[in-house]
Order: C-alpha cells, then sequence, then structure tokens
C-alpha cells in the first residue's frame, strides 16, 4: 500500500482488522444518534423547524431569572438591563459563526473546534471547558428544583437535589429522538406559564413597570456605572457557552438547498445565536419580578425564581393553585434544560476520553460523571455564591468561543489561512494546532487574572472584555505569524469522492468501515493506511496503534 492511498469508488474491503477494545459498544452506542460523529443525511429527517423548536426547548432553564435577579439587586435595574444587553450583542455576534457552520456540516462543537485552530489533542481543553459548563448550570437548575421540591412537597433541599439529578437519567438514555418529542410538547405550557404572570401584574398594575425602572440597587445609585455594567455583563457571559448545546441540536438539521434555504436560514438564527434573544428577555424579567418580590415579601427570596413565580401567581391565582403552578414551571424548566445538559457534558466528557485514552467507555458513564460533579455543587451550596462562579466561569467561556468564532469569520473567510471546510478526523489534523491554543490560554489566562485582581481593583471589572479582545486579536495574528502550516496534517484523505455535493452540504455518498463493518457518509471515513478499504472517524480515534491513520503528507 503506497503511502498516499486513493480510492476511486467504495472497494472491497480485505479482512477486518481485530477491532480496538470496545468498539462494538462503541459503533452500537454512536448510532443512536451519532455521538462523538458526523451526523449523516439518512438520519437527519426533522424539518428545519423542528430541529429549531427541539434546540429553543433547551434553553427554558430558569437560571436566567435567578441571573437577572442577582444583578439587578447589586446594580440596578438601569445598569442591570444595559449589562444584559452588551453580553446579549456579543452571544449573538459570536454565536452566529458556529451555529452556521454546526448546521451547514452537520458537527458539534468540539468537531468544529478542532479544525478551527485548536488540532485534534488541542480541543481536549475547550471540551472540558464546555462539559465544565453543563455540569455548572445543571446544578444551578437542580438549585431551583430543589427549592421548589421544598416550597410544594416539603422535601429537604438535599433530598431535591438527588431527586433532580436522578429523573433526568432515563430521558437522556435515548438521545435526540426522545429530546425532540420532550422539548416539543412541553414548550406551549412553559412559555405560558411564564409569560401569562409578567403580562397580568403589567396589566393589573401599571406601577409595577415604574418601581422597576427606579429601582437602584443595593450597590448604587440608580445611575448607570461602566464597572456595573461591565460586572453585570460578564455574570450574563457566562453563558455564551450555551452555543454548544445549541449545536448539539442544530447538526441534525436537513441539507441547505434552493428549495428550503428560507426556512433553514430562519431556523439557524432562531436556534442558533437567536437563542440569547429569549435569554436576556427571561434575565429582564427576573430584574422584574425580584423587584416586585422586594415590595411585596423581602429581598432574601428575590433570588430565587420559585419564589418570584409565587408571588406573580398570587397576585392572580386562587391561593390553592399557587404553589402548585409554580412547582410545575419549575419542574418542566428543569428537566427541559437539565436533559441537555446531561446529554451535552456526556458528548463532552467522552469525546475527551477517547481521543486521549483511544478508548470508548460508553456515554452513560460520562452521563454518570456529569451529575455527580453537579450533585456535588448542589450539595456544596452553589446558589448562595452563583454570581461569583459564574463570572470566573464566563473568562473561560469567553476565550473559547470567541477565539472559534473570529477563527471561521476572520482566518477562513478574510484571510483564508484556515481551511474552509472544518476537518476534524484523526490523521487529517495536527494534535495541537499554536493558533487557537495560544489564543486561547492568553486570553482565559489574563482575564483571569484580571478577575482575581491581580492587576488592580480598577480593571477587575475588564475581565470579560479582556478574554473577547485577546482572542479576538491573537487568533488571526497566530493564524498569520504560523501562516497557516498547523491546520492540516495532510489535504488528501485518500478517497476521490468530494467531501461537498454540488450545493456544499456533505456528501451522503456511503462507504464501508472496513473495522466495524457498518455504513458511514462521506465526511466521516478516511483511507486505511495500511489497507485498500477506508475507516470511519470513531474507529481511527480508537486505534490504539496507528496502524489506520494516514501518515502526514510529504
Amino acid at each position: 500500500m503506497s503511502a498516499e492511498p486513493r480510492l476511486a469508488e467504495v472497494a472491497e474491503p480485505e479482512p477486518a482488522q481485530q477491532a480496538a477494545p470496545g468498539t462494538d459498544q462503541a459503533v452500537k452506542e454512536t448510532l443512536e444518534d451519532y455521538t462523538l460523529r458526523f451526523a449523516p443525511r439518512s438520519y437527519r429527517r426533522w424539518t428545519p423547524m423542528v430541529v429549531a423548536t427541539t434546540a429553543l426547548g433547551g434553553i427554558a432553564y430558569m437560571a436566567d431569572f435567578s441571573i437577572g435577579a442577582g444583578i439587578g439587586l447589586a446594580h440596578g435595574t438601569g445598569n442591570a438591563l444595559l449589562a444584559i444587553a452588551v453580553a446579549a450583542v456579543v452571544i449573538f455576534v459570536t454565536g452566529f459563526p458556529l451555529a452556521y457552520y454546526g448546521a451547514r456540516y452537520n458537527i458539534d462543537l468540539d468537531l468544529i473546534t478542532r479544525g478551527s485552530g485548536f488540532g485534534y489533542f488541542g480541543s481536549v481543553l475547550t471540551s472540558v471547558i464546555f462539559a465544565s459548563f453543563t455540569f455548572i448550570f445543571f446544578a444551578l437548575e437542580g438549585s431551583i428544583m430543589a427549592q421548589g421540591l421544598k416550597l410544594g412537597l416539603g422535601l429537604p433541599l438535599w433530598l431535591g437535589y438527588l431527586v433532580s439529578t436522578l429523573m433526568v437519567i432515563p430521558l437522556v438514555i435515548y438521545g435526540m429522538t426522545a429530546l425532540s418529542k420532550l422539548q416539543v410538547w412541553t414548550t406551549p405550557i412553559w412559555l405560558l406559564l411564564m409569560v401569562g404572570p409578567l403580562v397580568y401584574l403589567v396589566a393589573t398594575d401599571p406601577g409595577t413597570v415604574d418601581r422597576f425602572l427606579a429601582y437602584a440597587g443595593t450597590d448604587g445609585d440608580g445611575g448607570i456605572n461602566t464597572a456595573s455594567v461591565l460586572l453585570g455583563a460578564g455574570v450574563c457571559l457566562s453563558l455564551i457557552a450555551q452555543i454548544g448545546e445549541q449545536i448539539d441540536y442544530l447538526r441534525f438539521m436537513p441539507p441547505k438547498t434552493e428549495a428550503n434555504k428560507r426556512s433553514w436560514w430562519t431556523a439557524v438564527v432562531m436556534a442558533g445565536p437567536g437563542w440569547v434573544v429569549l435569554g436576556a428577555l427571561k434575565q429582564a424579567i427576573g430584574v422584574f419580578l425580584a423587584v416586585y418580590i422586594i415590595a411585596e415579601v423581602g429581598a432574601s427570596a428575590a433570588p430565587e425564581p420559585i419564589q418570584q413565580f409565587k408571588g406573580a401567581f398570587d397576585a392572580m391565582m386562587p391561593s390553592w393553585l399557587v404553589v402548585p403552578l409554580a412547582v410545575v414551571l419549575v419542574v418542566i424548566s428543569q428537566i427541559k434544560i437539565n436533559v441537555t445538559n446531561a446529554y451535552s457534558g456526556s458528548l463532552a466528557w467522552t469525546n475527551s476520553f477517547t481521543r486521549v485514552t483511544r478508548r470508548y467507555p460508553g456515554r452513560m458513564v460520562f452521563v454518570l460523571v456529569n451529575l455527580g460533579f453537579a450533585l456535588a455543587l448542589m450539595e456544596a451550596d452553589m446558589f448562595s455564591f452563583l454570581n461569583g462562579i459564574l463570572g470566573f466561569y464566563s473568562n473561560c467561556a469567553i476565550a473559547w468561543v470567541v477565539t472559534v468564532a473570529t477563527d471561521i469569520g476572520i482566518n477562513k473567510y478574510v484571510l483564508k489561512l484556515s481551511p474552509h471546510a472544518p476537518e476534524f478526523r484523526r490523521g487529517m489534523l495536527y494534535a495541537v494546532n499554536p493558533v487557537g491554543v495560544v489564543a486561547f490560554v492568553a486570553a482565559s489566562g489574563l482575564s483571569i487574572a484580571l478577575y482575581f485582581h491581580a492587576l488592580g481593583d480598577t480593571l477587575q471589572p475588564y475581565s470579560p472584555v479582556a478574554a473577547a479582545v485577546i482572542a479576538f486579536v491573537l487568533t488571526p495574528l497566530m493564524a498569520v505569524v504560523t501562516k497557516g502550516r498547523y491546520y492540516l496534517r495532510r489535504t488528501d484523505d485518500g478517497i476521490a469522492e468530494p467531501l461537498l455535493d454540488e450545493d456544499g452540504n456533505p456528501s451522503a455518498v456511503t462507504y464501508e468501515c472496513h473495522v466495524c463493518r457498518q455504513q458511514f457518509e462521506r465526511p466521516d471515513v478516511a483511507a486505511c493506511r495500511t489497507h485498500d478499504a477506508v475507516v470511519c472517524s470513531l474507529c481511527l480515534s480508537t486505534d490504539k496503534v496507528g496502524d489506520h491513520v494516514l501518515p502526514a503528507a510529504v
């Protein structure tokens, strides 16, 4: 076999090599919803609007109300609304190129990150960042649900934490098929329960709006303060990694064609970066309800969503119905988001573990790992120091997302130093690409130092700005310095069939992997180094001795 294998068509495979331990299990599990893989056209049966509705169902979390309330209570309504708006603009702008790539090329954010400046192993760093996002927000939502169960059923918080953790396991086992049904059917009920109280309060008591707009906060005097706005925006920007969970759904978008391009673009924008529009509205509602609760009950209960909605329902419903409805809202919200957190987190952990160890232990192992981390945070009462956790975490998340978005927007389309079509297969990428890794490490490291006052109290609020600016500047600078040479280890994967069809969509031509004997579409396979056949991306990842991995191009 030559060092440059090339298959003109589907080759008759030679007898398969001994599969890596766990390969059969890996194949079976990952074909349920194409975990760790390119999502093939044959599996993507949903319409653009169904995919969008499913993706938006995953942002039904109650954390936005707590985040908005915390910022508003500390800095006042004016600063809080500006902070929410600033963060929303940054999240939308950076989320757009990522959402487009996920939907257009049918891969998740980790696979996008590999070929957008980080390399095959370099993106393990960001996978851990994303996995951390999922269990931090799982813990936050679980804490909110436990507060609801305590109010409605009298369960102690520790037991509520356990219940909120265990109840998502059966739902997350079945992947995209089950999640799409859950999200579509529960979204109308959730929207009605969330929006109804707000509309009622504004319509029946216009004075609530005046009190809301005039609220000065505990740390302010009612005026606009740059430091307060940036501190608040930093907390909101911890949600920037939510685009990863949106892409976990958007990767199942159907091919973009002339016939469906309007609905395709609408779905991508609405369910991709557009998630932040609803998120920002929820944060603003959180400020509104917190100010309302302060006037009616007192400040201590204001940051808790269960107390916010209990107070709002109190004003419009019989007392016997108030607590049950508030609990139903919290439980529905928690289930909708935490099945997504558990699902996406398990993908991130499994992806990293498989690459580093070249062994696939099963996604359910990492569902349990992620839930274990989340439960530990809940039992440690993370809700009481929520803003501190999110403010710190946002620095890493911003550095990562801005780096990848800049690589796509600038390095691919403007400088043309980064390959236009994303690459994720082992053997095609360098282990580490300094473009993304250097930009990410420098941006997150310096911004974290700022956050912890290493450069003085005056600069501390500017840590999220530093993370974004440094990542935005260093990503193209590193691409120019390295001349883009560390993106691709080789440009030819040994297969003659083009990766993309005439419409620019990933090709649907199928090949049989000679290791696992399963059929895969063109983007998910590469030629084998030692056989006149092809190997799928997961079998390449689990190849311990590198028999199937193509050599570096000369």
